[in-house]
């Protein structure tokens, strides 16, 4: 835990050594961000904070990846932090800099030039590959170009997935994003219309003739990657037939080990039991979702009367190995088994991007850092910190975590940047430009910048068309309404 007494000391002394305003720039506006530009203006009198993104709206996942059928409540997480967000977006000393892309409309050097400090928590735009046979064949997606489809993500707009030729899904992955896309195939959609689910997304349902889903794990139920409370609420949806094998369910002393010291693990598999133990007769037209362990993918299959198009996932058996002193892994049988399915989607975890002047890990997906600060060497013998560079969130460490660990992960590079003030590292003797250097290039660039000013028109304009349809909001999904709106 960070030690915020010594941080407002930091801040005092950091008051007294200049009047100019030390000037950091935030790259990404989700949650990491957010937290980031909030403890910031917080901690530190005289820092001003402006923070970019490539998209003309804010946010991030909090907007694109949380699905929209979660209960609307005042509870309600999303709902919470994206006021919290705003508050600190209104402060007098941030500024929001909407459809800017690093490396495109500015690059790193040029910001790097312009700033006291940058800190990258772009997040991950990118998805993990499976390297399997079949895996480039039409019908195959990540989950992550799905959420961003039916959450009206701009980029994803024409996405267009084929849910009609087929009754059969794959998802593989049994974690919270693979649940969320799993209910949304699955869920009534007279029970998504009256969400925020974009309307593209909400047609393409209503004629999906989609009505099983399986849902596919290396590992057994005691290692599902879900949380109970997503797993309880796809366990609820109506009309919807539950399938597990009762065979899948025999746990070993090492499971039994992972759920003593793992109370998360021990309710999963708890629901999972349960749900299993209620039996579902099988319905005519009812749906189905179907849990499917100890099964690793193989190869996508082609399918035999639509050349060209995907028609199966071959899998081969897992079985355990490890002790209760080492996670178990999933290590292949050489026995395989086929599903037949028109729609895969791959759930098995995003990936960060690099770019031009930015240490990179291509392994393990993140930036190389120490706490936050950005390593210009990580070999063994020597590390060289990237003064005045800093990373947080999925780009610093890996896609882990909910929307509030990036919370913590937001402190943890506050304080380096706050012990980079102390001992004189990062200073603002010397002026820098900052907003008004990088209006000034972008606009010599002919770049449509948004304010925030202009993300409250298309709040405003979303929640006007939402009301006429009984909805929270209906989403503009392309760039050129987004720019429109936010623009006029």
């Amino acid at each position: 835990m960070v030690n915020l007494m010594k941080l407002r000391l930091i801040s005092r002394r950091f008051s007294s050594f200049s009047s100019n305003p030390l000037r950091v720039c935030v790259v990404g506006s989700g949650p990491a961000g957010f937290y980031t530009a909030e403890k910031l203006l917080k901690t530190h009198e005289r820092v001003e904070v402006d923070i970019i993104d490539r998209l003309p709206t804010p946010f991030g996942l909090v907007r694109s990846g949380v699905a929209p059928d979660h209960p609307e409540t005042k509870e309600n997480l999303p709902q919470i932090v994206t006021n919290q967000f705003t508050r600190v977006a209104q402060n007098e000393r941030c500024s929001f800099f909407g459809n800017v892309s690093l490396g495109s409309s500015i690059t790193l050097a040029e910001l790097r030039e312009m700033y006291n400090a940058v800190v990258l928590s772009y997040g991950a735009e990118s998805d993990r590959s499976l390297g399997i046979p079949g895996e480039k064949l039409p019908g195959i997606y990540a989950a992550r170009e799905f959420v961003w489809w039916y959450n009206g993500h701009p980029d994803y707009r024409d996405l267009d997935p084929d849910l009609k030729s087929t009754d059969t899904a794959v998802i593989l992955g049994q974690g919270n994003v693979a649940l969320d896309v799993a209910r949304i195939l699955l869920r009534p959609t007279a029970e998504l219309a009256k969400t925020d689910i974009a309307v593209h997304a909400l047609n393409a349902l209503e004629e999906s003739s989609i009505r099983k889903v399986y849902l596919v794990g290396r590992r057994g139920p005691v290692q599902a990657a879900c949380t109970a409370k997503e797993l309880r609420e796809i366990l609820g949806t109506k009309d919807l037939g539950i399938h597990i094998q009762q065979a899948d369910l025999v746990t070993t002393p090492a499971d039994e080990i992972e759920m003593k010291n793992n109370r998360i693990r021990r309710r999963v598999y708890e629901l999972l039991s349960k749900a299993a133990s209620t039996g579902h007769a099988r319905v005519p037209s009812q749906r189905e979702l179907h849990f499917v362990f100890f099964r690793k993918p193989d190869g996508f299959l082609e399918s035999d009367g639509r050349n060209g198009q995907l028609g199966g996932v071959r899998f081969e058996k897992t079985t355990l190995k490890g002790d209760d002193e080492l996670k178990q892994v999933a290590v292949g049988t050489g026995v395989h088994e086929d599903i037949s399915c028109g729609l895969a989607l791959k759930s098995i975890g995003y990936k960060s991007v690099p770019i031009e002047d930015l240490p990179f890990d291509s392994y393990k997906g993140i930036v190389p850092n120490i706490g936050g600060r950005v390593l210009a060497d990580a070999s063994q013998d020597h590390m060289k910190y990237e003064t005045g560079l800093y990373v947080c969130g999925w780009l610093k460490r890996g896609p882990t975590g909910i929307i509030g660990t990036n919370l913590y992960c937001a402190e943890e590079t506050l304080a380096c940047i706050s012990d980079d003030i102390e001992k004189g590292i990062l200073t603002s003797n010397s002026p820098k430009p900052g907003k008004e250097g990088l209006a000034h290039l972008l606009d010599s660039r002919n770049q449509r910048v948004v304010s925030f000013d202009g993300w409250e028109k298309i709040d405003a304009e979303e929640k006007r068309r939402g009301n006429l349809k009984n909805k929270p909001r209906e989403k503009l999904t392309t760039w050129e309404e987004l720019l429109k709106v936010a623009c006029e």
